[in-house]
């Protein structure tokens, strides 16, 4: 863990969180040291983590809150954790997007870092049932209209499917699987919030499960992103196996051994790294 006192007070609590459940529970004396805060900025950070449903305070402390199939975070929530294996995951898989294609980004933390990558290739079509991905491309549209005709055009175009709007902010039900099976989409970048070997790609939210089984359906090529603490980790709701995806983009933290087990199972395994251009991709045939 590192003793930064200059961290912002996000990437202080993922890194609280990554101790928490790397050791089953901490204590505040250990994280004042180890961050080189106050008594009272570590309990403020654990106020913070608790009320996202996280962590659980304890005497003296915290310890992990057990993972249930049925609980869904909030975007915020998940927004505060693993944030640098998020924005190397979105680096590498932005290299994968060429000009002019069409593609589905589906809801997600992960997907909305992505979002932010692909803002500057042109002519791009994004269908996506993420309001925080929409909000994304919108925004950087007015941005370039602001800046006048001289702005660079090709500009995305951003379908928005509509439905019933989930914790995570994004959108499913009748209405958005009624707009995604109408189209078809070069590339499907898909967060989920878990993926394992006997249950595939699953979420606790079993409409959301539903939206994604017609994102799947409706693309040529299905990427999944998810960072290393996601293997492992069962959903209600499968939506997809593991013989759906044709590339998984996860970050360095993943497991050397599991990184063989998912290459012998998936067409491509690209392992992001925190360098801009850093990236291993794994096939099969390597």
């Amino acid at each position: 863990m590192s003793d930064n006192q200059n961290l912002l007070a996000e990437q202080r609590r993922a890194l609280i969180l990554d101790e928490v459940r790397r050791r089953g529970g901490v204590r505040v004396n250990e994280l004042t040291r180890r961050l080189k805060v106050s008594d009272m900025t570590v309990r403020r950070d654990l106020d913070a983590l608790a009320r996202q449903g996280v962590v659980e305070k304890v005497h003296g402390g915290a310890v992990p809150v057990a993972d249930a199939t049925t609980h869904e975070p909030g975007f915020e929530a998940k927004s505060a954790l693993e944030l640098s294996a998020k924005e190397d995951i979105a680096r590498a898989a932005a290299r994968m997007v060429a000009r002019g294609s069409a593609i589905a980004l589906a809801g997600g933390t992960t997907a909305f870092a992505l979002a932010h990558q692909l803002v500057d290739i042109p002519d791009l079509t994004v269908v996506t049932n993420s309001v925080r991905v929409a909000e994304v491309f919108h925004s950087a549209q007015r941005s370039v209209a602001a800046s006048g005709p001289a702005a660079r055009p090709g500009a995305a175009t951003v379908v928005l499917t509509g439905g019933v709007r989930t914790p995570s902010d994004t959108l499913v039900g009748p209405v958005a699987d009624a707009a995604i099976r109408s189209l078809h989409f070069d590339v499907l970048f898909l967060g989920v919030h878990g993926i394992s070997v006997t249950a595939g790609l699953s979420t606790p939210n079993l409409a959301e499960a539903e939206t994604n089984r017609h994102f799947v359906r409706s693309a040529r090529r299905v990427v999944v992103l998810a960072d290393h603490t996601k293997w492992g980790t069962v959903g209600l709701s499968s939506f997809a196996a593991l013989e759906d995806v044709d590339a998984l983009v996860t970050d360095a933290g993943l497991p050397v051994a599991v990184r063989a087990e998912i290459a012998e199972r998936l067409p491509e395994l690209v392992v992001a790294h925190p360098s801009p251009d850093g990236a291993d991709v794994r096939r099969p045939m390597d």
